[in-house]
């Protein structure tokens, strides 16, 4: 049976009423669990909050990871399973597609059974039909509301309870995309980003590269290492540092073929693993340039580049043109060869690379954890609006 672990309140939540339930599963390291947390830390002061997860977490742990500022008193935390099974579903969860998309679903209905307690329903996890009308933050679509109708049944979910929640996306990339699936209109809240970074003038950085993110194929670091490679050898004395988390069990078997590549090319590729988000911004500032090999919805660690002062250079398609911006075709490759013509050619032209730092430096503004509490706030302030 599922259990519930509810951390104690402070007097100044308990005398809140707006009572609001956000769901979010699971909390393995990513950009989407700093959505969860920066959702939390905009709200906390408002609202009676209650976490829906599959199992109790280490607030002080996140907090940091993700530069959060969050209270164990602050956040109650209703869980799926208890910490003693926590382990064994984890591993379930890393290791069969089939057990990860059940669990979803079981946490579904499980935060329908309590649904009706709360003021509103947020999911911070994509799409979802969480048992009234609520909000949803999409990172991708297809994640939860496309799987089997075997599982739907587990949940009772509906697709037209899903559709008629207000939706938010993290990029316009994925609110069209939702457009053209669904036809469902959204609005586009950015992904918090911190800002402070340390201020490093340029000539002061490392001639080195940053890729952070989970240490998993999808993510495809070894792509990473070989266009750095391939960098040096046209001559540019280049370092690479890749940060992020392990990705869980499932990543294991990828991580031991990772870190051969990463001791075959020691003298010059660092791996850093769980650094905390202060050694991680130590890092990231002290670096020229950004390389991330996947399409992303969005990409906060992009984002991050930026505001730590690095150029970034990413695929053509997706979320992350957004944060690069259209208009600097120099920082955009289809594969690998091209990412490397793209380095080379930039890394060659002093004058061009000097007019793209200007341009990226004008880009700062448009993301920031202040910005996107203040526009989380505000939509949930319109929603309760819309009731009353």
């Amino acid at each position: 049976m599922p259990q519930i672990f509810m951390n104690h309140t402070s007097s100044a939540t308990s005398s809140i009423n707006k009572k609001i339930a956000i769901f979010y599963p699971n909390f393995g390291g990513g950009g989407a669990e700093s959505v969860c947390l920066w959702m939390l830390e905009a709200l906390k002061t408002k609202y009676d909050l209650t976490l829906f997860t599959f199992s109790d977490i280490d607030i002080h742990k996140l907090n940091s990871m993700y530069a959060t500022q969050l209270d164990p008193k602050e956040i109650k935390v209703r869980a799926l399973f208890p910490k003693s099974l926590g382990g064994f579903t984890e591993f379930l969860r890393a290791n069969s597609p089939q057990m990860r998309m059940l669990f979803f679903h079981l946490l579904i209905r499980f935060i329908k059974k309590y649904c009706h307690e709360y003021d509103l329903v947020i999911s911070a996890y994509n799409a979802t039909d969480l048992g009234k009308w609520g909000i949803q933050y999409i990172h991708w679509t297809g994640v939860i509301d496309e799987t089997n109708k075997i599982y739907k049944k587990v949940s009772s979910f509906s697709d037209e309870k899903m559709k008629s929640n207000i939706s938010i996306c993290n990029s316009d990339f994925v609110a069209q995309r939702l457009k053209q699936m669904y036809d469902m209109d959204s609005q586009v809240i950015y992904p918090p980003v911190v800002t402070e970074f340390p201020e490093i003038p340029w000539e002061e950085k490392e001639n080195a590269f940053i890729c952070s993110g989970r240490l998993t194929k999808a993510k495809q670091p070894h792509q990473v290492i070989e266009i750095v490679r391939q960098v040096r050898e046209k001559g540019f004395d280049v370092k690479l540092y890749l940060t992020g988390g392990g990705g869980g069990a499932y990543a294991w078997g990828y991580q031991r073929f990772l870190r051969k590549k990463i001791e075959e090319n020691a003298s010059w590729v660092t791996l850093y693993q769980n650094l905390s988000f202060q050694d991680y911004v130590k890092v990231l500032a002290k670096c020229k340039y950004g390389l991330h090999f996947k399409q992303e919805p969005f990409g906060i660690s992009i984002a991050e580049m930026l505001k730590a002062g690095a150029i970034p250079f990413v695929k053509d398609k997706g979320g992350q043109i957004e944060i690069v911006g259209a208009e600097n075709q120099d920082l955009f490759f289809k594969n690998r060869p091209e990412a490397v013509e793209r380095i080379v050619a930039l890394l060659s032209n002093s004058e061009r690379l000097q007019a793209v730092r200007g341009v990226l430096e004008e880009r700062k503004s448009i993301f920031s954890t202040t910005r996107f509490m203040t526009e989380i706030d505000r939509a949930v302030q319109e929603f309760f609006e819309k009731q009353t």
